[in-house]
């Protein structure tokens, strides 16, 4: 379990509580846990695909919607004694991969801007990137790792209420003709509409900037064990 997540530990459990009865449903209608990885996996994309074209709500309600799917094939395998290492390894693996993708997603929608947000949004991915590989690498080599602010259950749902709060508050991109207050040419016929770009560079900061706590908080506690191990 996360020490020291923006999420506390009671929370944590109450929600896989929750998730339980639903998982359970979910294998009554005949999907195992590595299918359910697999459906969630595929709903990020739906979702890169929404945040590429610029329908910011969309991306994030359909991001938030299939994270569940995250918590659901863990809870059905272990309700159903099906944990195995192969799909603890494949629910890593997609997890990993769907971030990347919504990331994608994000810095393709945003690319004709000519603004800091692609930037951002590739910084914030690397960033998530590393929150990963630092956990991984110190599980790899016999350390604990898995601490800080921001893993990724934290990460998924900022990304998916900044998404829908940028979709809401104008979006970033309308094209010529449409409505856009205050908004000024832009690249390839855009007009840059102001209205929800600033929470989209306030919510891939955020996302930056926890991530990059999360890294240091990880590489610090190894370090303590490390220390440790050799008293």
């Amino acid at each position: 379990m996360t020490e020291h997540s923006l999420v506390s530990p009671g929370t944590r459990a109450r929600i896989k509580t929750l998730a339980v009865p639903l998982a359970l449903a979910a294998g009554r209608l005949g999907l195992t846990p590595n299918a359910l990885t697999v459906v969630g996996f595929a709903g990020v994309c739906v979702s890169a695909a929404f945040a590429a074209t610029g329908q910011w709500v969309a991306a994030g309600v359909v991001s938030l919607l299939f994270a569940a799917f995250d918590m659901l094939d863990g809870a059905l395998a272990r309700a159903t004694g099906r944990v195995s290492r192969f799909g603890a390894f494949l629910d890593s693996t997609l997890d990993r991969a769907g971030e990347g993708v919504l990331y994608a997603g994000v810095i393709a929608g945003t690319a004709a801007t000519a603004s800091v947000l692609p930037g951002l949004a590739a910084l914030a991915m690397i960033a998530a990137f590393l929150v990963s590989y630092t956990r991984a690498r110190a599980e790899g080599l016999g350390f604990g790792g898995d601490v800080g602010v921001a893993p990724r259950a934290e990460r998924v749902v900022i990304m998916g209420v900044g998404l829908i709060a940028t979709g809401i508050t104008g979006g970033v991109i309308q094209r010529v003709g449409a409505s856009a207050p205050g908004g000024s040419p832009g690249p390839g016929g855009l007009i840059l509409d102001s209205g929800g770009q600033p929470w989209l560079a306030a919510t891939l900061s955020i996302l930056f900037i926890l991530s990059a706590i999360t890294v240091l908080q990880r590489i610090w506690h190894v370090r303590a064990q490390a220390r440790g191990a050799k008293e």
